[in-house]
């Protein structure tokens, strides 16, 4: 197994952690990023702070404790920490000052972006992943998740990008057995300023007897997939009989461990007739339907080891995708030849 210290290109990365309107003042949220368990709070004054989830005293999980007047209290001593993580009081020693008062909480960089809360346990080496459909006052936005996943999160992406399994595990609304066929489609690199620096696929062709929850009839829809890092991509598609619709996917994963993910999808589409719940209960559909697929593939970590798989070339895509990967020099969530 690979250990995501000597991993710069996931440790240096933001990784969402949860919904940012979920998180009130004086609340805290507990969780769990690439091995590491968070507190992840908000305090009175607004701001989100993420602490590594352990009291220095005795490594007790200081988020079973209270949060009171901006101070995470630890329940098995009672040692309060500031804002700053800095332990500001010891009841068993009342008397000492904040000179005297050494002990420090890990905190992380964090911030919002997107509607969720981003955590980067290194040091942040880009931005938070663009998805710049959410800046279209044109299309709707809906957050739809999380997805608790017994699956690296580079299996999630991979199957993500791969438009060969609609007609077997989405038959009769993604795809249909008698149209199995996949065209021929483009894929390369690009360095853009919308979208940033990655790989995509363009020209995905694909027949949906039911392309989105609003479609009455089936069609051809028009894809294009993009990797904007290695564990964020997005889709946009448009089926040739809705002219006027248009649809962004973004698939934003959280890495709990090498082998178990959390999925946050965000939905920015034309789609203002059906409500949050309509919409969220299709994307369910989906998800689960792809879920018992990537929790049952052997192995679990996504292999980037030559000959490890057969591929064909409706794989095009993926094999893009596992050579980004091997580019990053990423080595969590995956099996490498080192």
């Amino acid at each position: 197994m690979n250990s995501p210290l000597r991993d710069p290109a996931i440790l240096n990365d933001w990784h969402p952690v949860g919904i940012a309107a979920g998180l009130a003042a004086g609340q805290q949220l507990p969780t769990q990023l690439l091995d590491l368990s968070l507190v992840v709070w908000r305090d009175s004054n607004g701001a989100v702070h993420a602490w590594e989830d352990r009291c220095p005293h005795r490594g007790m999980k200081l988020s079973m404790g209270q949060l009171e007047d901006d101070r995470l209290h630890c329940p098995y001593h009672g040692w309060s920490f500031g804002i700053d993580g800095h332990c500001r009081h010891i009841p068993a020693l009342p008397a000492l000052q904040d000179a005297q008062l050494k002990a420090r909480v890990t905190r992380f960089a964090v911030q919002e972006c997107h509607g969720l809360i981003w955590v980067c346990l290194g040091t942040p080496a880009n931005a938070v992943p663009a998805f710049p459909e959410l800046a279209d006052a044109r299309l709707r936005k809906v957050w739809c998740g999380p997805y608790e996943v017994l699956s690296s999160a580079p299996r999630i992406i991979e199957n993500f990008l791969d438009m060969a399994h609609f007609a077997y595990v989405h038959e009769g609304i993604l795809g249909d057995r008698a149209m199995t066929a996949i065209r021929d489609y483009e894929v390369n690199a690009f360095d853009d300023a919308e979208y940033g620096r990655g790989i995509r696929a363009t020209g995905c062709y694909a027949w949906q007897p039911r392309p989105n929850s609003l479609a009455t009839e089936g069609g051809d829809v028009e894809y294009t997939y993009r990797v904007v890092r290695p564990l964020t991509a997005i889709l946009t598609k448009e089926p040739q009989s809705q002219d006027s619709f248009r649809e962004a996917i973004g698939l934003h994963l959280q890495p709990l461990t090498e082998t178990t993910t959390r999925a946050w999808i965000i939905l920015a589409m034309t789609n203002f007739e059906q409500s949050d719940e309509a919409l969220r209960q299709f994307q369910d559909t989906i998800f689960l339907q792809d879920k018992p697929i990537v929790e049952n593939q052997q192995p679990l970590r996504l292999p980037l080891v030559a000959g490890a798989e057969v591929s064909a070339s409706c794989d095009r895509m993926s094999l893009a995708y596992r050579r980004y990967l091997k580019d990053e020099k990423l080595r969590y969530g995956v099996i490498t030849a080192e």
